[in-house]
């Protein structure tokens, strides 16, 4: 089984790697970016873009991946699409976009500091981030989990909640991550349906029910408990032995932009010193492999990152679906 840490991209990627230079201030005019950030951190990120791209008259709209998703294929069929930018939840989506030829390229992007398989190789998409998906539990569960296998014992049965990757794309990369890493493989699934999981709802949800002591584990994106136990709520994070998947939220650029250097000065700031360090500030687990980790979390050595494949997990999405649905509808 292959598996990468991510002291291992920090290693690849060398520690004396030099962060990207800050972007020149050459871009002008217009750019809309379609993204699935919060609010929050999608202004956070487009003022300190504007701090150092004063000329550049930056605008967003904001939704989850699947809603701008359709929000963009409208656009396509009528001929109108009106962004520049896009910067979303999941890799597997931007393969798509890629493979219906609607990205565009960023050829002289820096992306030397980075280690390989952290963004597409042509250079369509880049990742910004590392959030990964592990195991949170309210501190009043009788049994501690330290890997996926402990959420099919005994102990957990009915009490364990997860999102669909029916409805939720990073859930379908979990879902396609840990069922190509694990030893059971699919078996792994039924044995949760066969334990009283509930495959249903968003990241949000799961915390919620975990927080109250409705359910007492879920499957979780790792920032959203551990910025809830910070504040008090009684939940705690694992990243299971095994490893983890992780999405990118990766950035790239579309075809039809009408601004592609005021996009391309945006990929530059995202992937730059000053980005990277954003995205630390925000909570997030920088993609860049020499920024620290933020409060809460562990060493990068800590963290397994689970081997996966974009293109095949696009491949492998409807697959993934039917039998995930056979397994739990």
């Amino acid at each position: 089984m292959q598996r990468k840490t991510l002291s291992a991209f920090t290693l690849a990627a060398g520690l004396t790697a030099v962060l990207a230079a800050p972007v020149a201030l050459a871009a002008e005019g217009k750019l809309v970016l379609y993204t699935s950030q919060p609010n929050t951190d999608a202004q956070q990120t487009i003022d300190a873009f504007k701090a150092k791209n004063p000329n550049v008259d930056i605008s967003f709209v904001r939704d989850g991946t699947p809603r701008i998703m359709a929000k963009l294929k409208a656009e396509f069929e009528a001929g109108a699409p009106q962004a520049d930018v896009l910067l979303i939840a999941d890799a597997v989506t931007m393969e798509g976009l890629k493979k219906d030829n609607r990205l565009l390229a960023h050829d002289k992007a820096d992306v030397s500091a980075f280690a390989a398989g952290v963004h597409d190789p042509q250079k369509m998409w880049f990742a910004t981030k590392l959030i990964t998906t592990g195991i949170v539990y309210n501190t009043k569960a009788p049994m501690k989990p330290t890997s996926w296998t402990d959420l099919t014992k005994p102990e957990v049965k009915n009490q364990l909640a997860m999102p669909s990757p029916l409805n939720s794309g990073a859930a379908m990369i979990h879902t396609i991550t840990l069922t190509g890493n694990l030893k059971d493989g699919w078996s792994f699934y039924e044995k949760l349906k066969e334990n009283g999981t509930l495959a249903a709802g968003a990241n949000g949800d799961i915390l919620r029910q975990v927080a109250t002591g409705e359910k007492l584990y879920g499957m979780i994106v790792d920032f959203m408990p551990i910025r809830e136990k910070a504040k008090g709520a009684p939940v705690e994070f694992v990243f299971p032995s095994e490893g983890v998947s992780a999405v990118s939220e990766p950035v790239a650029i579309l075809k039809n932009t009408k601004n592609p250097e005021a996009a391309k000065a945006f990929i530059d700031f995202l992937l730059s010193k000053e980005g990277q360090e954003l995205a630390l500030k925000q909570g997030y687990v920088a993609a860049h492999p020499a920024v620290a980790l933020p409060a809460g979390y562990p060493e990068r050595s800590a963290i397994k990152l689970m081997s996966f494949d974009a293109a095949k997990a696009l491949a492998d999405e409807a697959a993934t679906r039917k039998r995930f649905s056979s397994i739990f509808e």
